[in-house]
């Protein structure tokens, strides 16, 4: 069990998103000690740890102090733990995993609330991981546009070109049926943990806004995405082995880049169960 004579060590990486988390073994975590953690999500949108060479099933029983596990809709589970996938990209491949920036299947009626993603094997260089603060960007728009966009709802699909390009030989790889998801979730959602509104849209799932056609939501849309990624609301991480992200979907975005082309990079992810948008 955790040593409770003094707090965790949380580090900030960055001006509006992202903390790394010291001198904590994952392995046998306990509640306060996972409260903390927890506190520590809220604060920074996503935070850090390093060394942390958990097995499977300390994986999931780590993760499973914030939140359900649950099963990934495209991609089958490893053998035996069916809420652990593999994020891989293969020696051979161009495309990598989610290439793109996004919060995790916002096309789900129930997006999930955080999602945790442990380093296995990593490139000699490159494959970092962005991420961008959502609530930060909401906070920078003009009161008009915030007005406006507490009346919109976006359309969110899992057949949208820059999500299905990502994912493509996964789905064909998993024996998964192919079935688009379609959601209507609130362009602006209010937090239900700390009551902070966060822009609720993103360029790999949203397709328009609910009684829009495609060609009039573009152009908004095309703000938004330019707009909740610029570089003041974002943070960038380097992966080590043993190296775990845990972010919180509810107000952030992530993108991994894809610069290690020929060579293998390995992650375990789980999924934790969300509800629905507001």
């Amino acid at each position: 069990m955790q040593n409770r004579d003094h707090k965790l060590q949380v580090k900030k990486i960055a001006g509006s998103i992202g903390a790394e988390i010291h001198d904590v073994d994952l392995a046998n975590v306990d509640e306060p000690t996972a409260k903390e953690i927890r506190q520590a999500l809220l604060d920074h949108k996503v935070i850090f740890f390093r060394n942390q060479d958990l097995s499977p099933e300390q994986f999931l029983k780590f993760s499973s102090h914030f939140g359900k596990p649950v099963e990934y809709p495209f991609v089958k589970g490893i053998d035996g733990y069916p809420q652990i996938i593999q994020v891989l990209k293969r020696e051979n491949e161009k495309t990598n995993f989610g290439g793109v920036w996004h919060c995790d299947t916002l096309y789900l009626d129930e997006p999930p609330m955080g999602t945790v993603l442990m380093a296995k094997e990593l490139p000699p260089f490159g494959g970092d991981t962005l991420f961008a603060n959502q609530v930060a960007a909401y906070d920078t728009l003009s009161d008009g546009l915030k007005s406006t966009l507490s009346t919109l709802t976006g359309v969110n699909t899992s057949a949208k070109a820059d999500a299905s390009k990502t994912r493509e030989d996964r789905i064909k790889d998993s024996g998964h049926k192919t079935e688009d998801y379609v959601s209507y979730h609130p362009a602006v959602r209010t937090h239900p943990e700390t009551g902070n509104k966060s822009l609720y849209v993103n360029v790999a799932h949203t397709e328009r806004f609910d009684g829009w056609t495609p060609e009039e939501s573009t152009p908004l849309l095309k703000f938004l995405f330019e707009h909740q990624v610029k570089p003041e609301f974002t943070c960038r991480f380097k992966w080590e082995p043993g190296s775990i992200a845990f972010w919180d979907n509810r107000a952030a975005l992530h993108n991994p880049i894809n610069d290690y082309h020929g060579f293998k990079r390995s992650m375990q992810r789980i999924t934790l169960a969300g509800d629905k948008p507001r």
